[in-house]
């Protein structure tokens, strides 16, 4: 394996002790409504990690302060032993589809590249290395034949394969994603998963919010079981226990 300095890319975990998220007693509020209470976990890369829960257990709310993009109320989150506001630039999130503008005149290719944009700017000159890595991009996530296509033209597994590819671009470790199977057929659910599962594999720490108790185990090896306070956290097939599920969505003061 070539040594990289800054991406999880091609195999090995010798570094995945270091690269460690951390959640320690996260509290969020939307004015005087708590959407999260006193949440703590820890994990590191190389896991799929499913956020499981009622609609408003607070799935998406923790997906976005661990992205960066709403304050906490209270606690900490830290990524390496370093707040998040350090290295964004190691941090990839990708929205549920439905918040995606998809008529936006961007090509394929042209998504991919705004994944080195954290290192670039906006307006810096793109390298052999950075297209070395936009090509490198699209091509593990298997878009070669759609590389010019307009993205509101593909379909939804297209898609949500488009947007990975923009965070492999971005040599993110780690993955944030919302919701990324809601609407897609079988076939392209076990296509995600299986490109999900291969982006751990190599070293990235991949973290979605998921709603199909049923095929949970079978892409993702640790789970976060909540309803604005966490239920469990463990392997997968140990957390979504009858009794877990019953306390998780059953929970008197859940949101409907």
């Amino acid at each position: 394996m070539v040594a990289h300095d800054h991406i999880c890319w091609g195999g090995g975990h010798e570094h995945a002790d270091a690269h460690r998220l951390s959640v320690e007693g996260v509290t969020a509020r939307y004015g005087q409504v708590v959407a999260l209470d006193d949440i703590t976990f820890s994990t590191v890369c190389g896991h799929t990690l499913a956020l499981v829960g009622p609609n408003g257990a607070g799935k998406s709310t923790l997906l976005r302060l661990m992205a960066g993009l709403m304050p906490l109320t209270r606690g900490s989150i830290t990524w390496n032993g370093q707040p998040l506001q350090s290295c964004p630039h190691e941090i990839a999130y990708l929205p549920q589809r439905s918040d995606v503008d998809w008529s936006f005149p961007l090509t394929v290719r042209d998504l991919v590249e705004m994944g080195r944009y954290p290192s670039i700017g906006i307006w810096g000159k793109f390298s052999r290395h950075d297209r070395e890595i936009v090509d490198k991009a699209i091509d593990s996530l298997n878009l070669n034949e759609l590389r010019n296509r307009q993205i509101g033209a593909l379909s939804g597994g297209q898609q949500q394969r488009a947007f990975l590819a923009r965070a492999i671009a971005q040599e993110a470790h780690l993955l944030l994603l919302d919701e990324p199977f809601t609407g897609l057929d079988l076939p392209s659910t076990e296509t995600l998963g299986g490109l999900l599962r291969s982006l751990a594999a190599e070293g990235r720490l991949i973290i979605a919010s998921h709603h199909d108790l049923n095929s949970a185990p079978l892409i993702f090896d640790q789970t976060l079981l909540l309803n604005r306070q966490v239920i469990a956290f463990e392997d997968t097939r140990q957390v979504l226990t009858p009794a877990h599920i019953s306390r998780a969505f059953h929970k008197e003061d859940s949101t409907p």
